[in-house]
């Protein structure tokens, strides 16, 4: 069975704690790709919540003190109970309470991925980083994707994600690279925090969360291109909504010919 079509046979329920700009599109996207999301923060509820659950994803986008003790608490959770947590460190290196929160859920959680931009990924390799905002500063020309994931990767023991014009996940030696996707997406408040979402719900019906989280990012790509063929002339509200449609209607088949995904090793 391929992943998408793993994803909506086993529908994983995927639980998040995510940023409030965008929960209500993490929980579309997860949706569409056909798993089913739930969106717990409160300390009293994320130890149960993630223990009926298939995967866990954690996202820094918004912090405050009491949604990061429950970061912990449902993370531990989860590696107690060998539930997959997916991190997508918003902004790490913007900030020293980002930074610190970062390196918290580094050292009291275990990761099955960790999905960034590059500056994201090069604060948590040691490289400093620094981030516009929740974007990157930096680009492939001053930093090796591969050579920080990998480091990242072989540091945490998790797969690692580097997301940008081409992305790059790293893990045991296993590289893919996938350029599907079109820079419009950057247009779309919360893209990257979908996509983690949609890599939660890939990872929640596999065994490999290397090859899920590369389909998953495929995936999106994939989707992100199509949406903005046959709606980005409209605007971006409507290529928004498209983007979910498209994720909706997202099949193994069209991963193959629109993902744009090698595989390689380092």
């Amino acid at each position: 069975m391929n992943d998408v079509s793993a994803v909506r046979e086993k529908c994983p329920l995927v639980h998040c704690i995510t940023n409030y700009v965008t929960v209500n599109d993490v929980a579309n996207a997860i949706l569409a790709i056909g798993a089913s999301p739930i969106m717990s923060d409160d300390i009293n509820d994320v130890e149960d919540i993630v223990s009926i659950s298939q995967a866990l994803v954690i996202n820094i986008g918004t912090l405050n003190e009491r949604t990061v003790a429950s970061m912990i608490a449902a993370g531990k959770k989860a590696d107690e109970l060998g539930i997959p947590v997916v991190l997508d460190p918003v902004g790490a290196g913007a900030s020293r309470y980002r930074s610190s929160v970062t390196d918290r859920l580094l050292s009291e959680v275990e990761f099955a991925v960790i999905r960034g931009n590059l500056s994201e990924i090069s604060y948590i390799a040691g490289n400093g980083g620094g981030t516009k905002g929740v974007d990157s500063s930096l680009t492939e020309k001053d930093a090796d994707p591969v050579k920080i994931a990998s480091s990242v990767s072989q540091s945490t023991g998790a797969v690692v994600a580097i997301t940008g014009k081409v992305d790059t996940v790293c893990y045991a030696g296993r590289i893919a690279r996938i350029s599907s996707g079109c820079a419009e997406m950057g247009l779309i408040t919360g893209t990257g925090c979908m996509l983690s979402g949609v890599i939660g719900a890939f990872a929640g019906a596999a065994d490999d969360y290397f090859k899920a989280t590369a389909t998953a990012i495929a995936a999106m790509g994939a989707a992100g291109e199509i949406a903005f063929e046959k709606a980005g002339a409209r605007g971006t509200g409507s290529f928004h909504i498209a983007l979910i449609d498209e994720l909706s209607h997202m099949i193994d088949e069209t991963v193959a010919v629109r993902g744009k995904l090698e595989y390689a090793e380092y």
